[in-house]
């Protein structure tokens, strides 16, 4: 009786959460099996891989990216294959925030130390701003990781809403 109570609190959440659409809006659907960019600073790493292996079950369901070298450990850390990119200083972040432009990505999370700059510090804001953009799901810490993750939205189709930007790349310029 609890699980069936459980269930039903469930789908009505979910029926809530999901946004009414009018045919004029952009969306994307996004499949259960999500695409998901994993990254995390240099101070963020054994937080983002003691995360990772606490959710190991959850993350093989779906397809996992990463930039170098939080790919490299998240890899031998939860021996599962992650598509990698080039670390984040050396144009890593950059490389997930085109694939998120592109409509290659699903989810983003980021594990971002907010106590020590960065020497990339315009390429991590581009990201975040991609992110927000394209109206991806964003995680910037391990407590939004967990909600993202225990969401039943993660694991089923979902379509998102697209922003429409025609105003802004149909602009006349001045010369």
């Amino acid at each position: 009786m609890i699980i069936q109570l459980e269930e039903i609190l469930n789908s009505l959440t979910v029926a809530a959460i999901k946004q009414p659409k009018t045919e004029a809006m952009n969306t994307r659907k996004l499949s259960s099996r999500k695409r998901i960019a994993l990254v995390a600073h240099d101070n963020m790493k054994d937080e983002i891989i003691e995360w990772a292996i606490y959710n190991k079950a959850a993350l093989a369901k779906h397809r996992l990216y990463a930039t170098g070298t939080t790919g490299a450990l998240l890899e031998t850390a939860l021996d599962q294959s992650i598509s990698k990119f080039l670390s984040g200083p050396l144009g890593g972040d950059q490389q997930i925030g085109a694939s998120i432009a592109e409509g290659k990505m699903d989810a983003l999370i980021f594990f971002w130390d907010p106590m020590e700059a960065q020497p990339h510090d315009p390429d991590i804001k581009a990201l975040l701003r991609v992110a927000a953009t394209w109206n991806i799901p964003t995680a910037c810490n391990r407590a939004t990781a967990d909600f993202l993750m225990t969401s039943p939205l993660m694991h089923e189709e979902y379509e998102t809403i697209l922003s429409d930007f025609s105003s802004y790349t149909n602009r006349k310029l001045k010369k």
